[in-house]
């Protein structure tokens, strides 16, 4: 082979051979925290090494996107996100767009810390605009009733339509039942989980395949602690419909395989406990009902 046809030759697999993440966001003109969130909301396609230690994009995915967005601004302005202090984007009061978010109209995507520890709360700028645009009620005038009732009791439904929507996200990148389910677990605490999956075997099977529903790095203890209070549920409903979405989930995983154990002898559980078959029944129920902790 000739120095050409062999250097032609490295051309070509190198063209076939899957982009670093870095590499990726590079050719996309994408930030890394803009490149990770478009990989949440599947704007961009990724695949993981056989080994799991590394997230891949195609080439073919890249250049499906560029052709796509020749200026690269498409899916930067997809990906955009905006806090409060934007709120002329919906052309509204910084107070109104609180109010709205408080009470669970408009759901955050993202969020930090700021120096102070306070969490920043933001939102896709898009989804801002789609709603300015299907709701315009709702942005000047008096507080609905309905609002009013659920700022006057003192809730704040940022955390939880955030976990809700995180949740989802992440589930729909997996069709693992056992990483599904170890997905909607990382919202429960110990003894939540412990309640609701009673065998130990399993409830370590699904630590470890836990995602993280944020990254981390380097927090300080205090900052730790400041997220550590976002990622798990605290409303009673709220609670509630993630337990029971837990047990369903362990039904559908017991049915596909069992988890991991020590050879032991011991039996197994059965793939559909009293527990989740009451929970199952209350979900139904709440399902009739149209629970709002659902939506």
């Amino acid at each position: 082979m000739s120095v050409q046809e062999a250097h032609r030759t490295a051309v070509a697999a190198q063209a076939g051979k899957p982009l670093s993440v870095v590499r990726a966001l590079h050719e996309l003109g994408l930030r890394r925290s803009e490149f990770d969130l478009a990989v949440l909301l599947g704007h961009v396609r990724t695949t993981v090494d056989a080994d799991g230690s590394h997230r891949r994009v195609a080439r073919e995915e890249v250049d499906r996107l560029q052709a796509a967005d020749r200026n690269q601004e498409t899916l930067r302005e997809r990906v955009r996100t905006v806090g409060t202090t934007d709120a002329q984007l919906m052309d509204i009061s910084p107070v109104r767009f609180g109010k709205l978010a408080r009470a669970g109209y408009i759901t955050p995507v993202t969020f930090y810390l700021n120096r102070y520890r306070a969490v920043v709360w933001l939102y896709l700028a898009e989804e801002l605009q789609e709603f300015a645009t299907r709701q315009p009620g709702l942005l000047t005038g008096r507080t609905p009733p309905k609002m009013r009732a659920v700022l006057d009791a003192g809730e704040d439904r940022r955390a939880r339509n955030w976990r809700s929507r995180r949740l989802s996200l992440l589930t729909r990148q997996t069709q693992d039942p056992w990483e599904q389910a170890a997905i909607t677990s990382s919202v429960l605490d110990p003894v939540q989980l412990a309640e609701v999956v009673d065998d130990p075997y399993e409830r370590a099977y699904l630590n470890k395949l836990r995602p993280g529903l944020v990254e981390r790095h380097g927090e300080s203890p205090a900052a730790r602690e400041a997220m550590d209070r976002l990622l798990l549920a605290d409303d009673p409903d709220e609670i509630l419909w993630q337990r029971v979405s837990l047990a369903l989930l362990l039904d559908e995983a017991r049915e596909d395989r069992a988890a991991p154990r020590p050879e032991t002898g011991r039996p197994l559980p059965p793939p559909h406990s009293e527990t989740s078959q009451g929970l199952r029944a209350w979900l139904r129920r709440k399902k009739a009902s149209r629970d709002p902790a659902a939506s």
